[in-house]
């Protein structure tokens, strides 16, 4: 690439021709033409060996660095080395909370991470340059140029510079045609016209590659997590199946033979007798009931059609025929949700509320779900039961899994309980504040 970077200088362009001119100044005016013609066309011949290498080094690195890190480690140093800059940085967009982050830079041939052990203390001005970054509509489908002291850029960020001696910055946007994923940021101390178009040429090339190896990074990712969850799924099934054919149809016959036989010598039996059969009785109805409750609890039941509101309905219909505790249930006006934040409430509400079946020995459920500001959402299960013992941030797999879920949304989720006093599960969910500035959306339609 860089042999090729003399082809970039500014060449004159053709030259028309005067039909009066002498046959010397026509010959001229011919050289120039032809040289012109030349030039053009040997900066065409290096722009697309500057795209070809880029890809190639792509599939290449796509072949021997297949993580994602390692990718884009070795990525940006060549875009370095090869660029002849000063640094480069990556920054990302979380698709959850829409920020935007530096996840990797490479200073002078050095690459860091977040896992690095001098990441945190690293000089470099990044909130500042994430804020320009989200609000900088250009930005967000063209590569932007900036000098050292732009006016464009923060304050921060150009006193950085400043100090620094960076004469340049170029930014090209990692766009897909439906959405941006983040940035590549090139710094370097020299910027002449010609290095400026080279470099230009340079990231735009890289950019298209390393937003194709990102896309494609996630996509393996989320066809991972998928494959994955359908696997826990299958297992669940598996279970309850294996629940229901055994242990709820075990405890369902046995009831059926000591109900017979409580009939049968209902008048012959001692007082002892009769109390021990009905106490096997009780045994027998209370794990029948517990082996058709796990079912219930392990089957996937909400699809994507059933809402938070009937995923609520149902499970506390469920819990009334299923056992004697009274469940109170609540269900105001509630926000929008996507399908995945759905079904994570859902499955934390299923799991509160059937803790609080089992273990509480509570006299009465409360459950609670409503919108907060018009957008949050809160979710209350709360029993008057005996509370949890010990610290109620153990590792239980119920409440682990509740926490689990709630990190995959972002939520918040708080237990409050005391010894006789209770316990109330605390779910609250906010989407994302982040909002794509109106001057991006509409230039992506």
């Amino acid at each position: 690439m860089k042999a090729m970077s003399a082809h970039t200088d500014d060449v004159p362009r053709p030259v028309a021709l005067e039909r009066d001119a002498s046959p010397e100044a026509e010959l001229r005016s011919l050289r120039e033409a032809l040289r012109a013609a030349s030039d053009e066309r040997q900066r065409a011949e290096c722009m697309a060996a500057i795209q070809a290498e880029a890809v190639q080094l792509a599939l290449d690195l796509l072949v021997t660095e297949p993580n994602l890190r390692g990718f884009f480690r070795v990525f940006i140093k060549r875009l370095v080395d090869e660029s002849e800059a000063h640094a480069c940085g990556v920054w990302l967009i979380d698709e959850g909370s829409g920020a935007c982050n530096l996840w990797m830079a490479n200073i002078q041939g050095d690459t860091f991470t977040a896992e690095s052990p001098d990441w945190a203390s690293l000089d470099l001005p990044r909130e500042s340059m994430s804020r320009h970054l989200l609000e900088y509509a250009e930005g967000w489908s063209t590569i932007t140029e900036y000098d050292g002291d732009d006016a464009r850029l923060p304050e921060h960020v150009r006193e950085f510079n400043r100090a620094a001696g960076v004469d340049a910055v170029f930014v090209a946007p990692l766009m897909l045609p439906s959405r941006t994923l983040g940035w590549v940021a090139l710094s370097s101390m020299t910027a002449s016209d010609c290095e400026r178009r080279w470099r230009h040429a340079l990231l735009d090339a890289t950019a298209r590659q390393a937003t194709l190896a990102l896309y494609y990074s996630r996509l393996v990712e989320q066809s991972r997590l998928e494959e994955r969850r359908q696997a826990v799924l299958e297992e669940r099934n598996r279970i309850a199946r294996d629940i229901h054919d055994t242990l709820a149809q075990g405890f369902a016959a046995i009831l059926m033979q000591l109900q017979a036989a409580q009939r049968a010598a209902a008048s012959s039996l001692p007082p002892a007798a009769a109390r021990s059969l009905e106490t096997a009785l009780d045994l027998a109805r209370t794990h029948m009931v517990e082996a058709r409750r796990s079912v219930a609890a392990l089957r996937p039941h909400s699809s994507e059609q059933e809402n938070v509101a009937a995923a609520l309905q149902r499970m506390v219909d469920l819990a009334h025929r299923t056992s004697d505790v009274p469940v109170d249930l609540a269900i105001d006006a509630l926000p929008a949700f996507d399908a995945g934040v759905e079904r994570e409430i859902i499955g934390i509400a299923q799991e509160a509320l059937t803790n609080a079946m089992r273990h509480a020995r509570a006299r009465r459920i409360r459950v609670h779900a409503g919108a907060v500001r018009g957008v949050g959402f809160r979710l209350s299960v709360a029993d008057d039961g005996r509370g949890i013992a010990g610290d109620c941030g153990g590792s239980g797999f119920g409440m682990t899994s509740m926490r689990e879920r709630a990190e995959r949304i972002g939520a918040s989720l708080t237990f409050v309980t005391a010894p006789r006093s209770g316990t109330e599960v605390v779910l609250a969910w906010e989407p994302p504040s982040f909002s794509i500035p109106r001057t991006v959306v509409d230039g992506l339609r």
